[in-house]
């Protein structure tokens, strides 16, 4: 799908079946979702240059995801997508400057988009070209990526609460109650993990479009840009410190956990010490000698009972006393 926006984001989808002879003056973005090979021709006629293909955004070498042309910059970021469900991605996103328009390539559907489509109408003084329309798109795809982990902080304080509740006491726990949580941690690591990655790669084309020579005429666009560059920096911070939270949180559980399991071979240990005693005096009266006394007294059974308990008992409250249970 092709889909033209003006400065003030009035939209027009192209159809190939009825392909236009030039693009309106007033034109400077042209956005591409999933574009067929039809979609990917026309746009190429109409704009002059090689549009890129799923192929070529696939590719992770770094002069192939920026660089520059006669006649157009190519810039290629991977962006944070279906960040609210268990499985983020990251999808690659194609910016080219050609002329005065910015023309953008992607499979996929990232939130920031539809935020700054339903933002343009709103900016004042519209983007009247494409450098600008670029750095305020990047601007929108930040603030999103911000908007994620704010939302990640407020998620793992939840989970924080969850692994280190003291009002849940370890009786009350369900089975696997740890291990769950476990899982949850690993769902946070992976989207702070994508979006981690997704500012790395946002600060390479920021700091390459800054280096692009057109931006020294562009005051309005570098001031932009060097805001968004910035909150990239403050964002890649932020994401370390709460990738460090995660660390410790994936730690602590798996710490509780060993304290579960040694607490219940603790328990079977104190049990087999504390059956010992009368383990002992079984195995003496179990032995067949003929001459032991206690065989032939009428409160022989009885005493051998009672030793055997007061041995099991004795060690019970030793153990209490010196604070082993």
């Amino acid at each position: 799908m092709i889909v033209l926006y003006d400065a003030r984001g009035e939209s027009l989808a192209l159809d190939p079946a009825h392909p236009i002879d030039a693009l309106p003056e007033d034109i400077v973005w042209i956005d591409l979702l999933r574009p067929s090979r039809e979609e990917d021709a026309l746009a190429e006629r109409l704009l002059g240059i090689e549009v890129p293909t799923r192929e070529d955004l696939k590719d992770i070498e770094p002069s192939s995801r920026l660089y520059m042309t006669d006649r157009a910059i190519f810039m290629t970021a991977s962006l944070v997508c279906r960040a609210e469900g268990e499985h983020p991605v990251l999808t690659d996103v194609a910016f080219v400057l050609t002329g005065n328009r910015l023309v953008t390539v992607r499979y996929d559907e990232p939130r920031a988009f539809a935020l700054f489509r339903a933002a343009m109408p709103r900016i004042q003084g519209g983007c009247p070209s494409g450098v600008i329309l670029a750095a305020r798109l990047l601007e929108t795809i930040v603030d999103r990526t911000a908007e994620i982990l704010e939302e990640a902080v407020a998620k793992l304080d939840a989970l924080s609460f969850k692994v280190f509740d003291r009002n849940t006491g370890r009786k009350r726990r369900p089975p696997q109650y740890l291990e769950a949580r476990l899982l949850d941690v690993a769902l946070h690591h992976r989207l702070i993990a994508k979006t981690r990655d997704s500012l790395a790669s946002l600060a390479r084309l920021v700091v390459f479009l800054q280096s692009a020579p057109f931006m020294e005429k562009e005051k309005e666009a570098q001031a932009l840009v060097l805001v968004v560059a910035r909150d990239i920096q403050s964002l890649s911070e932020h994401a370390g410190f709460i990738f460090g939270n995660i660390t410790f949180l994936l730690d602590a559980s798996l710490g509780l956990i060993s304290v579960e399991q040694n607490a219940i071979i603790k328990i079977f240990s104190i049990a087999s010490v504390v059956f010992l005693p009368p383990t002992l005096v079984a195995s003496i009266y179990g032995m067949n000698f003929e001459i032991m006394p206690e065989l032939h007294w009428h409160l022989g059974y009885p005493m051998a009972l009672m030793t055997m308990l007061v041995s099991a008992i004795v060690p019970f409250f030793i153990f209490r006393w010196k604070g082993w249970l």
